[in-house]
């Protein structure tokens, strides 16, 4: 069933306006019930962050792929190509409420000056950021291109995004998104249908890795509002070739255990470095990985137990992970839109 809701856009500069949109749970996004009738151009462009040579950014056709089927699924007349800007000290932000900022795709994130006084401005007037892949695991960070294929949930954002946005505000920190955050159900309310998920995978995934639709992002608010949102990898599940077809495959990460599995963790012994991971709740897992490449192997988790992790990839697993991540991105647009 279709359901609609009229939201008031938050505009730049004091401006406002109205917008419908219109939500359906069940299809994947790229395949809109109706057909939306809008008039006129464009009136709402994302800004995209890439301070590298952007003929080498990451994922280059993901937001254009996400900002399209946005187009296409909500009556908010989004303008499909992002406007593109190499720092912050560019005042073309002040124009434009979202500003979407791949990690990788900033070498260096100290912030000039100019930086910090623009940044400081914008996000007191309403802007909003999001930082794609400004969350990765400790292991993940020794070759940036780890984080751009591998996401991990982890509640706290890396060290160099800490570090720069208390330049700028220093009373303030990225604390975890709360599952029950609006963010998660500003346009999509839940996971997608699981039922094509392999049984292996299904109970994993509805009830540890996307709980009612949900991820591990880290937030940091500005007059009580979310105002630089960070998560793991997301644009990965984003970008669509000429022919339709999605331009990653993408596969699961999951924690299993059996009979006598802790037992023989506790005493194994492994060739690879150690790392501490933050979770939800606070408390930390000890992550034990193998040596190359590094990712993850077992799992000490704070209550004692002990996990391996597995790997499954299919067909059906990786359209499900790239309408979900779709469904994340639309959320957040929608939200910071709205809010």
């Amino acid at each position: 069933m279709i359901t609609a809701a009229v939201a008031g856009i938050a505009g730049f500069g004091g401006l406002r306006t109205l917008a419908t949109v219109v939500s359906e749970e069940k299809l994947p996004p790229e395949e809109p019930p109706i057909a939306i009738r809008k008039y006129g151009p464009p009136n709402m462009t994302i800004v995209q962050l890439i301070q590298s040579n952007t003929l080498r950014r990451s994922y280059p056709y993901a937001l254009t792929t996400l900002l399209r089927t946005a187009e296409k699924l909500t009556t908010i007349k989004i303008n499909p190509e992002p406007e593109i800007i190499s720092s912050f000290e560019d005042e073309k932000i002040f124009k434009h409420p979202f500003v979407y900022v791949n990690f990788a795709d900033r070498p260096d994130w100290t912030f000039t000056p100019l930086e910090q006084d623009n940044l400081k401005k914008y996000l007191d007037r309403g802007g909003f950021i999001f930082v794609d892949a400004g969350i990765n695991a400790e292991f993940l960070r020794g070759n940036v291109k780890h984080g751009q294929h591998h996401s991990f949930g982890e509640w706290e954002a890396c060290p160099p995004l800490r570090e720069a946005f208390a330049t700028i505000y220093p009373e303030k920190s990225f604390e975890p998104l709360e599952r029950s955050h609006a963010i998660y159900t500003s346009f999509y309310k839940g996971l997608p249908d699981p039922s094509i998920l392999p049984d292996t995978v299904r109970d994993f995934v509805t009830n540890e890795k996307w709980p009612q639709g949900t991820y591990s992002a880290v937030a940091m608010k500005v007059k009580g509002r979310i105002a630089v949102l960070a998560t793991p990898i997301i644009s990965m599940g984003w970008g669509k070739n000429q022919l339709g077809n999605w331009r990653t495959t993408i596969r699961f990460r999951i924690r299993e255990s059996g009979p006598g599995l802790s037992e023989y963790l506790s005493t194994a012994a492994y060739d690879g470095a150690r790392y501490e991971t933050v979770r939800e709740d606070g408390l930390k897992d000890v992550i034990y990985c193998q040596k190359t490449p590094p990712l993850p192997a077992w799992a000490h988790e704070p209550d004692g137990g002990w996990r391996v992790f597995r790997y499954y990839h299919s067909r059906e697993i990786s359209d499900y992970a790239h309408i979900f991540y779709t469904q994340l991105g639309i959320n957040f647009i929608v939200y910071a839109l709205t809010h």
